[in-house]
């Protein structure tokens, strides 16, 4: 495969995914979608769409292949050294109130959306049901770890275990993941009929999803952020895969496991960390930028990525 061809295969991975959030942005823009659109949606995908899909494709995936204990259990021991990576480089170089805000735009990742639309291009439903997987086990560890970072470092914040604990167990993506995998693993069968019906309803996820991202993104809020905004984006977008991916190479993993693991750490900031930082009390608009700046930078490093990893026929 020669370096044209490589790239033409980036972009068929790439831009179908950064193509629909440009779209929502656009349709934004004219007035077509606004923001109770947008809310309604969101909740929407996250509350059932999104666990359809999930749902569907680990119950239709060979577990064998796609449910990999190792692979979970790196892919969340890297979660947790770039949290800790970042927290010690914030106590270095940000003013106390600024550190929760920089770590978890640093480490939590877009995997429930951003980095499984990723999958499921570059790999159908081998990386939709092996990234329904990690996303489902990666959030329990999003959740906690910004919990922790933010009441440490948020003026009005406070640990709440029983809150955290009681939205973790009620997180539909997780019981999604959880119901699945019984029905997968004892073989048991749906109706063709409600099996139609869900693909149906779930392929509404991440196209939806998508969307709704494009449409909050605002170009010009990108302006006004400072170094901090730009090291956390750095930080998410080139260190924490960096990191990732190298690790993994050393350890042998190469193609499917390989790019899946690669598309997830270079996912770019999550969403939901503008919500937990507001609740927290930290600076939501710097993380808003954060999320902004990440998303409109993934579509050059996601890309770049992708292409250097199969260039080198890694993926």
């Amino acid at each position: 495969m020669n370096l044209f061809d490589v790239f033409l295969a980036t972009l068929n991975v790439s831009l179908p995914v950064f193509a629909m959030v440009l779209v929502g942005l656009v349709l934004k823009r004219i007035g077509w979608i606004d923001q109770a659109f947008i809310a309604t949606a969101s909740a929407l995908v996250f509350k059932a769409t999104m666990p359809t899909l999930l749902f569907l494709s680990i119950i239709q995936a060979d577990l064998e292949t796609a449910f990999q204990p190792d692979l979970i259990a790196y892919f969340l021991g890297v979660t947790l050294i770039s949290f800790m990576l970042a927290w010690g480089w914030a106590i270095l170089r940000y003013p106390h109130i600024d550190r929760g805000i920089f770590v978890q735009g640093a480490f939590r990742s877009n995997c429930g959306v951003v980095g499984l639309a990723l999958a499921a291009s570059m790999y159908g439903g081998y990386g939709l049901s092996l990234g329904g997987i990690l996303a489902g086990s990666v959030i329990v560890l999003y959740n906690v770890l910004s919990a922790i970072i933010l009441s440490l470092y948020s003026p009005t914040a406070r640990s709440d275990i029983p809150t955290l604990l009681a939205d973790i167990i009620r997180n539909p993506l997780i019981l999604s993941v959880l119901a699945a995998l019984p029905v997968a693993s004892l073989g048991l069968s749906l109706p063709e009929w409600l099996l139609t019906s869900g693909e149906y309803f779930g392929s509404l996820s991440l196209p939806l999803a998508l969307i709704c991202i494009g449409g909050t993104l605002s170009v010009r809020s990108v302006r006004s952020g400072s170094w901090l905004v730009t090291s956390a984006c750095l930080w998410k977008l080139v260190w924490v895969p960096l990191l990732g991916t190298l690790g993994a190479i050393l350890l042998g993993y190469r193609g499917q496991a390989l790019g899946v693991l690669f598309l997830f750490f270079a996912s770019p900031t999550a969403a939901v960390a503008f919500v937990m930082a507001k609740a927290a009390g930290a600076n939501e608009r710097l993380t808003a930028d954060m999320i902004v700046l990440s998303t409109l930078g993934s579509m050059l490093t996601v890309s770049l990525g992708i292409f250097i990893l199969q260039w080198l026929q890694m993926i």
